[in-house]
């Protein structure tokens, strides 16, 4: 039954043209350059970061997003990196591979301006393959499709002492595929969506820091989204938080610190009592620097 009710949703999205949304992370204030281009090679230093997120553990494939981001200096103020982005749900998935380049302007102090350049490309694929229509002919509505769209995105970064300030456009181009035939039409259509962040860390005690921040989003025929982050920083040991994400979205967050090169995350979401039986998300974070 659940298939068929999967197959019903497929089907009846094929019917207009709509702007994909572009998955959010809970740990998206430690995974940047997967947004913003202009974080590589942020503080002169090289990392390789990592997401995985469940959504909706009580809907049968429900979406799921990985993510795997590097970035490093080049020295005389460039940055380099690569982000890749999947996301799956059900029989559909896109992957988004960018590479980003950076350049940092040095003001006076300790206060730096990074601008970033990102330039790629996302794959777009629906495997009907496996389906159950219980026809004896199969439906031409459902044929597997697959399609390429190039993209470029921007990013601008603010960065002094504990204070940051971010923008960015990750997918500029505002690109549509639409296949058709006699008897069927695919639609995808990739909207561009600015991002805007900023965050502080305070020095509460000798061993304590809080990290406030907030990232703002926003994408043409969609609600306008925010997230709330606070972290508490333990003697640069562990960090336990929370999230607010509009609609009514909580998480708790926590970051354990293996060494000074390693750390690893997790976070827990809940939603609003409206989609209470969608089940928690949960959150994988992982983070190397070299």
């Amino acid at each position: 039954m659940k298939k068929i009710v999967y197959i019903v949703l497929l089907v009846l999205s094929t019917l207009f043209v709509h702007a994909q949304q572009e998955s959010a992370f809970t740990f998206s204030n430690y995974h940047m350059n997967v947004i913003n281009p202009a974080y590589v090679g942020v503080d002169d230093e090289t990392n390789l970061t990592a997401s995985i997120r469940k959504q909706w553990s009580g809907v049968q494939f429900a979406p799921e997003t990985q993510a795997v981001s590097f970035g490093t200096t080049l020295g005389r103020n460039l940055g380099f990196g690569v982000s890749i982005m999947n996301d799956v749900t059900f029989v559909e998935k896109q992957t988004f591979v960018g590479l980003d380049l950076s350049y940092k302007l040095r003001f006076n102090g300790n206060s730096n301006l990074y601008f970033g350049l990102k330039a790629g490309g996302s794959t777009y694929s629906v495997n009907t393959a496996g389906l159950e229509t219980y026809n004896v002919l199969s439906d031409p509505n459902l044929a597997s499709i697959s399609s390429f769209n190039p993209n470029i995105g921007i990013g601008l970064l603010y960065k002094m002492d504990n204070f940051y300030v971010s923008f960015s456009i990750p997918r500029l181009l505002n690109t549509t595929v639409l296949k058709t035939d006699d008897v069927k039409a695919f639609p995808l259509s990739d909207t561009p969506h600015y991002y805007l962040g900023s965050g502080h860390n305070f020095d509460l005690s000798g061993t304590i820091k809080l990290k406030p921040s907030v990232l703002l989003r926003y994408v043409n025929g969609a609600p306008f989204s925010y997230e709330l982050n606070t972290m508490f920083d333990y003697n640069n040991l562990f960090e336990l938080g929370v999230l607010y994400r509009n609609k009514d979205t909580y998480a708790a967050k926590s970051i354990i610190k293996i060494s000074d090169r390693f750390q690893l995350g997790f976070a827990y979401e809940i939603a609003s009592r409206q989609l209470a039986v969608a089940g928690s998300t949960n959150e994988f974070f992982m983070n190397f620097k070299f």
